[in-house]
């Protein structure tokens, strides 16, 4: 990505492990680290100085870059359904489609926001959400794109425009981008789609494979596959989507297990949990990555450990759905490698999804300590590219690297106090977004000072997609 060589002097890094002093990163014109040499007390000349700590670039696992539209705006509706319904005393999921503040009622908002949805409109919204994901040090991230068609489902002209609108959106922000183009076929086990989810699917898995095929990774691009669900992807089409992924090595993703109902619907149509189905049509394994995978059984956990796939944890979605909190802790124990992401964009801030992961398991098992600062780390950089598909790439500090890098402030009033050589701890467990000063995404300072460089005034792109798709 980077077109010139760029050397930066960080003041701390995180470098093999441990925050190193006065770091210089040598970024090649090929966008990749050329050389890390700490202890370096003056800032070569003509380099840039990053001040704070410097780890890799954060990875977002799991986006659905239109939710953005519904931060506030679903909270709203939220609160009008509670009111309407004279609560405290408030139903849960599971118990009909209208009962207010559960995942299905959501579901609704979050639907008539994508019928507004034009490729011209999601790239305008996905640039400025990508933007914002620079500004948190996002330097990657996993687009589960599930919006192919027009609303009706008539095709585009290109059957691919929304995809590479935010293939587009994604370069023109800045940041690295795998777009997990999404099978969803059906509106649950077998039924026919239903009105809003007609733009969604392509009638078959071979026409998914036949449409998905015509996408093409570049060096800032990978292109993988995903089942939306084992609700939205019939038993005897599994297979398909998991095949066109292992046949080109691509990370495959699947939502797993999210909600209970979604586990009682599959019991009764095949007689097993999605785990066990997922298991049996060949889905599961190392590429493969199961997102929230919340409500499992002692044997799916040992499905999925056993078959090394990895489950990607969206603490603040699952928090802001009400979905429940996941068995990460066990779920890592079994041999899933855990990753973070933002998914609906309640907030985004991948910091805040690796603090969650750990408080959310406090909160579940009344224990502290299941990570350690830097095993959180881990899962918000290395492993998170590697489930998007940079896993030899992305992630680390080193030469040969992606100069991919990420600095947080270690002098705000959320920061400041601890020591240097406890820089993993400040960022992981007192830093925000807010604190994100600089993204370097291929040696290219993309993110300066907190100014995102590529895209003007952020806050007010944000603002007018938004309110374009709202109509206000």
């Amino acid at each position: 990505m980077s077109l010139t060589a760029q050397t930066y002097w960080a003041e701390h890094a995180w470098v093999d492990g441990s925050v190193r002093s006065d770091v210089v990163i040598v970024a090649a014109a090929n966008g990749r680290i050329a050389a890390v040499v700490p202890e370096s007390p003056r800032p070569p000349a003509g380099s840039v100085t990053l001040r704070g700590l410097t780890i890799p670039g954060l990875a977002n696992a799991h986006s659905h870059a239109f939710h953005r539209a519904l931060r506030g705006v679903v909270q709203a509706e939220s609160e009008a359904g509670t009111e309407a319904a004279g609560a405290p005393d408030r139903q849960r999921e599971g118990q009909g489609k209208g009962a207010p503040d559960s995942f299905w009622t959501w579901r609704e908002v979050m639907y008539g926001v994508a019928d507004r949805l034009t490729p011209d409109s999601y790239f305008e919204l996905a640039r400025a959400v990508y933007a914002e994901m620079a500004m948190a040090g996002i330097t990657c991230v996993g687009e589960f794109h599930y919006l192919h068609h027009a609303p009706g489902g008539a095709r585009y002209g290109n059957p691919n425009a929304m995809g590479e609108a935010l293939i587009a959106a994604a370069a023109e922000a800045g940041i690295r981008i795998t777009l997990l183009d999404t099978c969803y076929l059906s509106s649950g086990f077998g039924a026919e789609p239903g009105e809003h989810q007609l733009r969604f699917s392509d009638g078959t898995a071979d026409a998914w494979a036949e449409r998905v095929s015509e996408l093409k990774s570049d060096g800032n691009t990978r292109i993988g596959a995903a089942i939306h669900s084992v609700r939205a992807v019939p038993a005897d089409q599994l297979a398909t989507v998991a095949g066109w992924a292992q046949e080109r090595t691509a990370p495959l993703h699947v939502h797993l297990s999210e909600q209970t109902a979604e586990n009682d619907a599959c019991v009764e149509a095949h007689g097993f949990t999605p785990t066990r189905l997922l298991a049996d049509h060949g889905v599961l394994g190392p590429e493969t990555t199961a997102v929230h995978a919340t409500h499992l059984t002692p044997g799916d956990i040992r499905l999925l450990g056993h078959a090394a796939t990895g489950v990607c944890m969206c603490p603040t979605t699952e928090r802001d759905l009400a979905d429940g909190i996941g068995p990460a802790a066990e779920l890592q124990s079994a041999g899933s490698r855990l990753s973070l992401g933002s998914d609906s964009h309640a907030v985004i801030d991948i910091l805040e999804e690796a603090r969650a992961m750990e408080l959310d398991e406090r909160l579940r098992t009344r224990a502290r300590g299941h990570w350690t600062a830097a095993q959180l780390l881990r899962a918000a950089t290395v492993d998170g590219h590697a489930a998007l598909g940079w896993g030899a790439e992305a992630g680390r500090i080193e030469v040969g690297a992606l100069a991919d890098l990420t600095t947080v402030a270690l002098d705000s009033v959320r920061t400041a106090g601890p020591p240097p050589r406890l820089g993993a701890e400040t960022a992981v467990f007192a830093a925000t977004n807010a604190d994100v000063r600089h993204t370097v995404v291929g040696g290219r300072h993309v993110v300066r000072d907190g100014t995102h460089q590529l895209v003007p005034r952020v806050p007010q792109a944000l603002a007018e997609s938004i309110e374009a798709l709202h109509g206000r």
